[in-house]
């Protein structure tokens, strides 16, 4: 049996897994906590990995690895392969003066990249720190993203020349045109505000390894978290995926890239050399993690209050913009709980305005997708979250369709795993895991909800 493993170094925790590269059973895994903030130290993301792998059970028997990580956060490194200054994550909205200024400058921008920019892109963060750490800017030598680093990292170089991404990870840069697979050094140079000389991550397909670590076992090209959690969901053209993670994402795997210059979809690319159209909110998760915490309740049972009030919350809802938003564009919004009674000042209606708040950002997200010419014939949910039967019903009520609903489990680092074995195994097409038994949930459209979430959306605008 040979073995591959797969890492998920996301926002709050690292993942790992370890699988067999031809059927993808699952051996063993691991995992560890990442500090909280949008501004981490990478070493953290390394001691924490270093921690997963021994709870793994180590990598000894593993033939190759492969990274998927949060997308777009900004690392840099000085000529010697020194980290400068923490990384900016990219939840960290600082840069959104940065990115608008960005896309003022450059007009096109969406036209060259397929995104239009905002402050959680890699280009944004280069313009901050150009803008405002001078001395930091002068010493970049290397500008990477946090998979590209913990990869280098596996790997045992310091020579930063040996750095390298793939192609769905540095779609997300704002420097990097996605249908041609090269950087923009022109685009670049304007973040930077400099002609001086920058190394950028060198593309390495997923069928290829990127370098091999010193006992011998070879390192995969990684992906950025979202287009690895469709790899690893083994999603196909028609395909939509609605995570729910820290962030939630909806995003389809298409064969054709889009430019949207509004901003609201990011046409990144994919694990498979295809396009991965995508809509991102800030807040997903832990809005549901804020529920548990006002009502004193776990998620189970948050879950269980929500199904006993009906869609609308009688009246209640929630614009969720806890943490500012991505999509649309408010880095500096707060939340706002609405049409508050006594009728529905109870748990039971509180918690199902959250959960609603938190999707029909979601399902807007899947009708920016549908009305943008992206083909949907299935949804499906995944990330944490998506486990809850009430977040599963009032999702397929809130998008008016069927919703298939996978097996829990770590997705990103399953898709890094089967990157992985594609490498390893060879083949013009990636291996054919058993994901397990798929949840298909029905439920009676909402459309109510929708209307009424969107009024207070535009209302706060």
């Amino acid at each position: 049996m040979t073995l591959v493993a797969g890492v998920d170094t996301s926002t709050q925790s690292v993942k790992i897994v370890i699988r067999d590269a031809e059927t993808g059973a699952l051996i063993r895994e691991g995992r560890a906590a990442h500090p909280e903030g949008t501004e981490v130290d990478p070493a953290h993301w390394w001691s924490a990995l270093r921690e997963a792998i021994v709870q793994a059970g180590g990598l000894d028997d593993v033939a190759a690895i492969s990274v998927g990580g949060q997308q777009h956060g900004m690392v840099v490194l000085d000529s010697e392969g020194n980290v400068i200054r923490p990384a900016l994550l990219w939840n960290d909205t600082r840069s959104a003066k940065e990115a608008a200024d960005l896309n003022n400058e450059i007009p096109d921008i969406a036209q060259l990249t397929g995104s239009s920019l905002v402050a959680s892109f890699t280009a944004s963060k280069v313009r901050w720190l150009a803008d405002h750490e001078k001395e930091n800017a002068s010493k970049v030598a290397a500008v990477c993203l946090p998979h590209d680093w913990i990869s280098w990292k596996l790997s045992g170089s310091t020579d930063i020349h040996d750095i390298f991404t793939d192609r769905s990870d540095a779609s997300g840069t704002g420097y990097f045109n996605p249908v041609t697979s090269t950087y923009i050094p022109e685009i670049f140079e304007k973040v930077i505000r400099s002609n001086q000389k920058v190394y950028l991550p060198r593309i390495v397909s997923s069928k290829e390894f990127g370098l091999v670590a010193p006992s011998g076992m070879k390192i995969g090209a990684g992906a950025g978290d979202n287009a690895g959690a469709g790899f690893g969901a083994q999603a196909r053209e028609g395909d939509v995926i609605v995570s729910l993670g820290t962030s939630g994402t909806a995003f389809a795997i298409s064969k054709s890239s889009t430019h949207d210059p509004s901003g609201t979809i990011a046409g990144f690319a994919s694990v498979s050399g295809e396009f991965l159209p995508l809509v991102c909110t800030l807040n997903a998760a832990r809005i549901l993690d804020a529920a548990t915490h006002i009502l004193g309740v776990t998620h189970e049972e948050l879950g269980e209050l929500a199904l006993q009030s009906p869609a609308g919350a009688h009246g209640l809802s929630l614009l969720p913009y806890f943490e500012g938003e991505r999509t649309p564009n408010r880095p500096e919004a707060t939340g706002v709980l609405s049409g508050i009674t006594l009728k529905n000042s109870n748990p039971r209606d509180i918690a199902r305005a959250y959960i609603e708040g938190m999707l029909c950002g979601l399902a807007d997200a899947v009708d920016a997708l549908e009305k943008a010419g992206v083909s949907i014939q299935r949804v499906f949910l995944v990330g944490g979250a998506a486990k809850n039967p009430a977040v599963s019903h009032i999702a397929a009520a809130l998008f008016g369709r069927e919703v298939l609903v996978p097996p829990p489990g770590e997705y990103v680092a399953n898709g890094a795993a089967r990157q992985a074995a594609w490498a390893l195994l060879g083949g013009d097409q990636p291996p054919v895991w058993d994901l397990g038994h798929v949840t298909s949930v029905k439920a009676q459209p909402t459309p109510e909800v929708l209307v009424a979430y969107r009024k207070l959306r535009d209302l706060t605008a």
